[in-house]
């Protein structure tokens, strides 16, 4: 490996201080969204469109509760059962907020996939990661 790569390996070297599968689900999702966010962000950046304001709408295309929601709708059939239970917790954890542009159903099922994010993160599932969140873009250009 590289020094620039090692570099890099290193970059997120803290790991929860319990499993994935004890961890809150609240707490998934908010390392989640983190983790989805700055994919989306290195995406809309390989573009070459780099106005801040077109990265911001860019981005909110895929990050905002209401396109989270539509994503998960499609990838829930090609999740594991594991991955489904996942969801579930994290669809069902009360967070005592709510989305400003989103209904409660849309906020949920936001959750639920910054959930499975952030648990196929710190599961270090990096390759099952990366197919979702290719998935992601994917879906989102159609």
């Amino acid at each position: 490996m590289s020094e620039m790569n090692l570099e890099a390996a290193n970059l997120f070297a803290f790991p929860p201080s319990k499993s994935p599968n004890l961890l809150n689900p609240l707490v998934l999702a908010y390392i989640g969204d983190a983790v989805y966010e700055v994919y989306i962000r290195q995406y809309v950046i390989s573009g070459a469109n780099h106005r801040p304001n077109h990265l911001h709408k860019a981005s909110t295309g895929y990050v905002s509760a209401k396109a989270q929601s539509k994503l998960l709708t499609s990838l829930m059939p090609m999740l594991t059962e594991e991955e489904v239970d996942i969801v579930k917790r994290g669809r069902n954890a009360k967070s005592g907020t709510t989305a400003k542009n989103a209904d409660v159903l849309e906020y949920r099922h936001s959750t639920a996939f910054e959930c499975l994010i952030g648990y196929l993160y710190y599961k270090q599932s990096f390759e099952r990661l990366k197919v979702i969140l290719d998935f992601a873009i994917s879906h989102n250009q159609k």
